[in-house]
């Protein structure tokens, strides 16, 4: 079990955002959120690198001032030869550690201290302990996974750090072709930047007119938002020790805020999730993965918490 204290990461910007709001989030992140890691960079798609690239360097250090730690996201799928050289070149210029997303960046980090991103399938303990054997220093494990595999993972892999998706859209799946760009009439390679419009995503609806996806530019999240809110302190004791926020369309202080204080006992579950249906009121709450359910699912897990959430 990891006896460090528990503390909060904040992922990277999945969505297209304008590049002067990506940098307002992160100033604002810098000087009000209680997170200690934050993970900068493109994950999703590279096409969106100029929108954000003018900004990295005040971003840094606006970061590095206010005291958090900086980790380099690479992408999550290379596809092109342009993309392969990004990587390589963010992987032997950084001068800050690198999640890797994808098992081409783990080939250019081995032997290098690093991170495992989610987009990694890191389904057991054998798989975590070759990476760890390989420069993994921390691994943020996927988010369909059950409490009971991530225990055993967990306290399978001593000397590594462990991290959970505690809030956020799920990650579950990646394409070379951009369905976003396809729902609005557009290919790939004319998308006219699209998901720009939907800073959360785009709504995918079943025939019953039920939302069940969301559509990001080539990647496709869930709908609903996972939230560990209620499930922190358990995961704690089961080794854990760091808890990851994935940017949404919302007040991302607010919610650190929130899991800060739930973590270190400063306020109950069940206020933290009704205070934070307020703070993301649009989308659906779940935590149906990490009890072993459909991952859209709400399991209540203490009096009352379920009228805190959207089942």
């Amino acid at each position: 079990m990891n006896a460090s204290k528990p503390t909060l990461t904040l992922g990277p910007v999945l969505y297209l955002w304008e590049g002067e709001r990506w940098r307002d989030f992160y100033f604002r992140i810098a000087d009000e959120a209680p997170v200690s890691d934050v993970v900068l960079g493109e994950t999703v798609c590279s096409k969106r690198l100029h929108f954000t690239d003018p900004y990295y360097q005040p971003v840094i250090e606006r970061l590095v001032a206010a005291g958090k730690r900086i980790v380099f996201s690479t992408l999550a799928l290379v596809t092109l030869e342009r993309e392969s050289h990004y990587v390589r070149a963010l992987v032997a210029d950084s001068p800050y550690p690198v999640e890797a997303n994808d098992l081409s960046a783990l080939a250019l980090l081995e032997g290098e201290p690093h991170w495992i991103g989610p987009f990694v399938n890191v389904y057991n303990a054998a798989t975590a302990r070759v990476l760890a054997r390989r420069g993994a220093r921390n691994i943020c494990l996927p988010a369909e996974l059950p409490a009971s595999s991530i225990e055993e993972i967990v306290s399978q892999t001593p000397g590594i750090d462990f991290e959970v998706l505690a809030f956020g859209r799920m990650p579950l799946a990646i394409s070379a072709r951009c369905a976003h760009a396809r729902a609005k009439g557009h290919i790939k390679d004319n998308c006219q930047f699209v998901c720009k419009d939907d800073p959360d995503g785009l709504p995918v609806k079943t025939l019953d007119k039920q939302s069940f996806l969301a559509l990001n530019g080539v990647q496709t999240v869930s709908f609903t938002c996972q939230s560990l809110l209620a499930e922190l302190q358990d995961i704690v004791a089961s080794g854990v020790a760091r808890f990851r926020l994935s940017p949404q369309d919302c007040d991302m202080v607010a919610v650190a805020r929130l899991y800060e204080d739930v973590l270190h006992g400063r306020m109950e579950a069940e206020d933290a999730l009704a205070r934070l249906k307020r703070i993301y009121p649009a989308t659906p709450l779940s935590n149906g993965f990490h009890h072993g359910q459909e991952g859209a699912a709400w399991v209540a897990r203490a009096r009352n918490i379920a009228h805190g959430a959207n089942a």
